[in-house]
């Protein structure tokens, strides 16, 4: 019990210091937008790494990750840690971006880790909002030439081990500004691993990486059919 209680108290410790870490350069009057989501998106892997070391977790990759950037990532969404695990990933791989988080993320107690990590809020009700949020989106693509996009494009934590009908976003945004779109399944119910962590041996989780989808209209169709080859092979 006090194992599992101080895995609460380390990863909310630890997410408050690095609320101060972001702000730093989130409110650097001279920095440019490029180098802005460079540093953030290594302080959000910094912080990931800390809590996949507590936590005693190992990632398998399997698959290709594109040396190219201005990708959009399309992953399944099961528990926090698919965030983690993500940025856990894209650490060893140099990779830097943004998470496109709903707006009530930013609304939320926790909030401030959202808003000055370098994630961009979208509010799907409000279409004003929605003009705002997709005028950002292809600025930053024009001004920062290695920027990539992670989405859950199911919109909301999954509790069955299917994969939820796609919301609209993730396609809109690709189809916009021309991305392919890297299809990324977890495969492990991370609930379940957050809530048994941390582990006294090594829980090794595989998160796998499917190849390009280029057909935007084809997107879920092709991201199901990946996730059925990969539940085939295990």
């Amino acid at each position: 019990m006090l194992r599992k209680l101080g895995k609460f108290i380390f990863m909310v410790e630890l997410g408050y210091k690095q609320i101060k870490v972001f702000k730093k350069t989130y409110f650097h009057p001279f920095i440019s937008l490029k180098l802005a989501y460079k540093q953030l998106s290594k302080d959000r892997q910094s912080y990931s790494n800390a809590i996949i070391e507590f936590l005693n977790i190992e990632v398998e990759l399997i698959g290709e990750i594109p040396q190219r950037d201005k990708i959009l990532y399309a992953i399944n969404h099961r528990s926090l840690l698919d965030i983690i695990v993500m940025e856990h990933i894209f650490a060893k791989h140099d990779k830097s971006g943004t998470w496109i988080a709903k707006q009530e993320l930013f609304d939320a107690f926790y909030g401030d880790f959202f808003r000055y990590s370098g994630c961009i809020s979208v509010d799907l009700q409000n279409r004003r909002g929605l003009l705002k949020f997709f005028k950002e989106i292809k600025h930053t693509l024009k001004k920062v030439d290695d920027f990539n996009i992670y989405i859950f494009p199911e919109g909301e934590r999954n509790k069955t081990t299917d994969i939820l009908e796609f919301q609209s976003g993730a396609k809109k945004i690709a189809k916009a500004n021309n991305l392919d779109v890297v299809p990324v399944f977890i495969n492990d119910t991370l609930e379940r691993t957050f809530k048994e962590a941390p582990f006294k041996e090594k829980k090794k989780i595989q998160v796998h990486f499917g190849e390009l989808i280029q057909d935007h209209e084809k997107l879920e169709n092709n991201y199901k059919e990946f996730v059925k080859n990969v539940k085939d092979k295990n």
